[in-house]
């Protein structure tokens, strides 16, 4: 039973370009993504927090999951969801095989999927994560490598990719590469394994790219009509099974697929089939 569950949805459709070599990677739908996740954790009863664009900074996205740490206990929930860019840095301590660390692209800076680990690692046992990224190189919670396809942000349809392309990612490294070589030294090798419980929902395979919208990315608005305004009734697998055919049969103006990935490591293997609830 959960005695409490606290969410945090991040939605950056724009990065500060001073911190990334002058690349203002911007997308039209994160904002809203991020306030969709925000309504639904409302809805079941989340205390939740938003952190859009100029508010998603480094500092305050990891202060804010770190607080939810220290405050939740075995048996809470904590959601967390992103939407923006994803991006790659060079992995400098030989803990990843295709040598790259991913990224999520901040508003001031990327946040390292090492990073993020360690975050995970401050929750006690028996709390619950749920982790949901609409973003490229979201499937990489693997730790898999994604080549980020070299296309134009804004397609002939209006719909982007929230995908740093690789000479975004070259130049952001390039500007920042004494910030992001620094951050590896601080980080433990190999990673510890986090205590709690987490389950990932998130946009795409390593090798494909995550459609931007309109109104919300092409994940999130598939993502929505699985809930159904909160209607859904099954558990995570069905819930991820709904949403693997509602996406798989879109192709994209560049040619691009787009399949989701559902990642659970879990320590409490006896609830693996709990209930979908957010």
């Amino acid at each position: 039973m959960i005695n409490q569950g606290l969410s945090l949805h991040i939605g950056i459709n724009q990065v500060d370009p001073a911190c990334y070599g002058q690349w203002e990677g911007k997308l039209q739908a994160c904002e809203s993504d991020a306030r969709a996740m925000a309504m639904i954790a409302k809805s079941q009863g989340l205390t939740n927090q938003l952190l859009l664009t100029q508010e998603a900074t480094r500092n305050n996205v990891l202060d804010k999951i770190r607080q939810a740490a220290d405050q939740l206990t075995p048996g809470d929930l904590y959601f967390l969801s992103y939407a923006g860019h994803g991006g790659q840095v060079p992995d400098t301590s030989g803990d990843e095989s295709d040598g790259l660390d991913e990224t999520w692209c901040l508003y001031d800076g990327q946040l390292l999927d090492d990073e993020l680990t360690m975050a995970f690692c401050d929750f006690k046992e028996g709390v619950r994560i749920l982790l949901i990224s609409d973003s490229c190189h979201s499937g990489t919670v693997s730790r898999h490598n994604m080549e980020a396809p070299d296309v134009p942000e804004i397609g002939p349809d209006g719909i982007g990719f929230r995908c740093m392309y690789p000479k975004a990612a070259l130049t952001t490294y390039r500007s920042n590469r004494k910030f992001y070589d620094q951050i590896k030294t601080v980080i433990p090798n190999p990673l510890p394994v986090p205590k709690a419980s987490i389950k990932s929902i998130t946009a795409c395979r390593d090798n494909q790219s995550a459609a931007d919208g309109k109104a919300n990315g092409f994940f999130t608005s598939n993502l929505l009509k699985v809930w159904d305004n909160g209607s859904f009734s099954g558990d995570y697998e069905t819930f991820f099974e709904k949403l693997e055919r509602k996406m798989k049969w879109k192709t994209f103006w560049n040619g691009n697929k787009q399949e989701p990935v559902f990642i659970k490591e879990e320590p409490m293997l006896d609830t693996f089939r709990e209930p979908f609830r957010i």
